[in-house]
């Protein structure tokens, strides 16, 4: 290898490395997986490497574009992989560092309640959704990464925001807020109180439970208050094991890790509205909780 080549393995390589938190945030956006969007990293640097860096104007740019290409092709597959999925299928939940609860903007584009909003776009829609909305990229960038023309861009971008307009929360709740209602869920089901739950959960409260199954959680939605209380009472009344509920950030969002014996069972998140829960997140697949313990460096920039 000679003196030029190094040099150029070096550049590619402090280029990447700049930018990798910045590609595996945008490709999880995109995917809802951490695994696929280790996967897309990857193939990201392979192409990369073999990219001329003199004829790239923009590092960031380029990159973001090999790794929305790689995501949408990735994207078709998970498809696939979903239709059979058993149960409700969830974003793997991501233990985040507190600068991504800083970031206003990147801890609402991640918060299981907008992935899920998501989850109900096309796959060009949600790219260009996500790196307009959470990345500030220009409508040129986006379309030279999703293959369309940049006026194509601009008018899916209009309907991708009214369809998440739509769908997502009325009214902006804050970090505190959502930890003072998981707090008081904390306590009534730590201590079995059937109306301390009511009392912090809208009357038309959702629960979904990701098991994937692999352990036990409910196949279909429980809707409304009283059902989901009922339900939550009686599971965590027929454990004979030690429970434990407790406070973390998952997604740069106020979530609760559940243990059992002391053992990692799942990560719940939640939606609020109104001062209530008005929905309840359950990943309990073993398979989506190995990002859970230990922080995920997360970026927009």
């Amino acid at each position: 290898m000679t003196d030029r080549t190094d040099s150029d393995m070096t550049d590619h390589t402090d280029a990447f490395v700049a930018y990798r938190n910045l590609l595996f945030t945008v490709a999880y956006e995109l995917l809802g997986s951490a695994a696929d969007a280790e996967d897309v990293l990857q193939d990201t640097w392979l192409r990369w490497v073999r990219v001329d860096l003199d004829q790239v104007r923009d590092h960031r740019n380029y990159l973001v574009r090999i790794a929305t290409r790689l995501s949408l092709n990735r994207l078709r597959t998970l498809a696939r992989r979903k239709e059979n999925y058993v149960g409700p299928w969830l974003p793997e939940p991501l233990l985040t560092s507190p600068d991504v609860a800083e970031d206003a903007v990147l801890a609402e584009s991640l918060s299981m309640a907008m992935m899920l909003v998501l989850e109900t776009l096309s796959p060009t829609e949600r790219a260009v959704f996500v790196l307009r909305e959470a990345f500030a990229v220009g409508y040129d960038e986006i379309a030279e990464a999703v293959g369309k023309s940049e006026a194509n861009v601009r008018q899916i971008a209009h309907r991708a925001r009214r369809h998440v307009d739509a769908r997502r929360p009325r009214e902006t709740v804050s970090a505190a807020d959502t930890r003072v209602a998981l707090d008081s869920f904390r306590r009534a089901l730590e201590t079995g109180d059937l109306q301390g739950l009511l009392d912090v959960l809208a009357p038309d409260v959702v629960a979904l439970a990701d098991g994937g199954g692999v352990v036990q959680a409910a196949l279909n939605p429980i809707v409304g208050a009283d059902r989901v209380a009922r339900f939550l009472i009686r599971g965590t009344s027929r454990v004979t094991d030690p429970v434990t509920v407790a406070p973390i950030v998952i997604n740069g969002n106020p979530a609760l890790m559940m243990r059992l014996n002391g053992d990692l069972d799942g990560i719940m998140t939640a939606a609020m509205a109104g001062g209530r829960i008005t929905g309840l997140y359950y990943v309990r697949n073993p398979s989506k909780l190995s990002r859970a313990t230990a922080p995920t460096p997360l970026s927009r920039l």
